[in-house]
């Protein structure tokens, strides 16, 4: 099974706002960053797309080890997803749980992975954060999706 690492951030000018994700994914030496964006969003939203649009690139199920800076992210599929899913997707408080549509989302696109979720602190010493972090705010100011290849 291939290694894959997938790198995730998302932006928000304004909360909501207009918004930006990106992911960067790295397999040997190829890297490949992806980012798009929202005219009207939230952040978690935005954090929430950059992990499935990343998974959803990788076209055959790989170990995946997902870098994030969100632990909105990070601790609902590893953590809170699984009493959502039992409790027909409302929280402890009975409130329905925000963004379901995208959390259903990922929750597929983890299934096709064998997934492992590390948590970075953003904005600090991790160039590949700061890079996905770069990406995402550009999506976010330009309104502009793209999809780039570098050979490191």
């Amino acid at each position: 099974m291939k290694k894959v690492q997938l790198i995730t951030d998302g932006a928000c000018l304004g909360n909501p706002g207009p918004g930006g994700w990106a992911a960067l994914l790295r397999h040997e030496a190829r890297t490949r960053e992806i980012f798009g964006c929202e005219p009207l969003t939230t952040n978690n939203r935005m954090e929430l797309t950059a992990a499935i649009q990343g998974l959803r690139a990788i076209k055959e199920s790989c170990e995946v080890e997902v870098v994030t800076d969100s632990e909105y992210v990070k601790n609902g599929i590893t953590q809170w997803i699984h009493a959502w899913k039992r409790n027909q997707w409302k929280r402890s408080d009975k409130k329905p749980v925000l963004n379901v549509d995208l959390w259903r989302e990922l929750d597929e696109a983890v299934a096709r992975h064998k997934t492992t979720w590390v948590w970075t602190k953003g904005h600090a010493s991790h160039p590949d954060n700061n890079r996905a972090d770069e990406l995402a705010n550009l999506a976010a100011r330009e309104q502009r999706s793209g999809d780039r290849v570098v050979n490191s």
